[in-house]
């Protein structure tokens, strides 16, 4: 019943930050709550004790790529951050709802398709089934068909060209105002 208290509190947090991500003018606001909803989602591995998983979301995605995100908006500039509010019109609006709809009907046909539902509340068979450690680490560690090492590098090399690049326009912009 805790487990279940918890998961209703850590789901509300989630939700509420994530609509509050989205409908936000302040691009800070934005990714405080973009923050709060990494964490939430920390706080449901940990609540299925995926500690590994939980310490990975805090570290890299609450940390990392949040901070990137603050760089980047610290280095943008205020003129071009005021020139970003956008009015919802009423198409936008339809549009938004459609894609949603859409993004929603390939979820459900996808989870049809695949039996997920059937199998995890009827027979429960894949609940049951427990992956080992030596399992993880093989997948995380090999580049076959289901390896993580390309995607972790890949996502390492764009890190470090994002950084790089921020760097390049924070030289561009002292160069700027030096000259002035």
């Amino acid at each position: 019943m805790a487990r279940f208290i918890m998961f209703a509190i850590l789901a509300v947090v989630i939700l509420a930050s994530a609509i509050f991500c989205v409908s936000t003018k302040r691009i800070m606001r934005a990714v405080t709550a973009l923050l709060f909803v990494l964490f939430g989602v920390a706080g449901l591995y940990f609540l299925l004790d995926y500690t590994f998983l939980g310490a990975t979301q805090i570290s890299i995605y609450a940390g990392g790529i949040t901070m990137m995100y603050i760089f980047a908006i610290q280095l943008v500039s205020k003129r071009t951050l005021q020139g970003l509010s956008e009015r919802w019109l009423g198409k936008r609006t339809f549009l938004a709802a459609a894609i949603a709809l859409v993004g929603f009907a390939t979820v459900v046909v996808v989870l049809l398709k695949n039996e997920l539902i059937n199998n995890t509340i009827i027979n429960g068979d894949i609940l049951s089934k427990e992956v080992t450690m030596d399992t993880i680490g093989q997948n995380l560690m090999s580049a076959d068909k289901y390896g993580y090492v390309l995607p972790f590098e890949f996502i390492s090399v764009f890190l470090l060209a994002c950084i790089i690049g921020g760097l390049v326009i924070l030289n561009n912009k002292k160069k700027e105002e030096e000259s002035k």
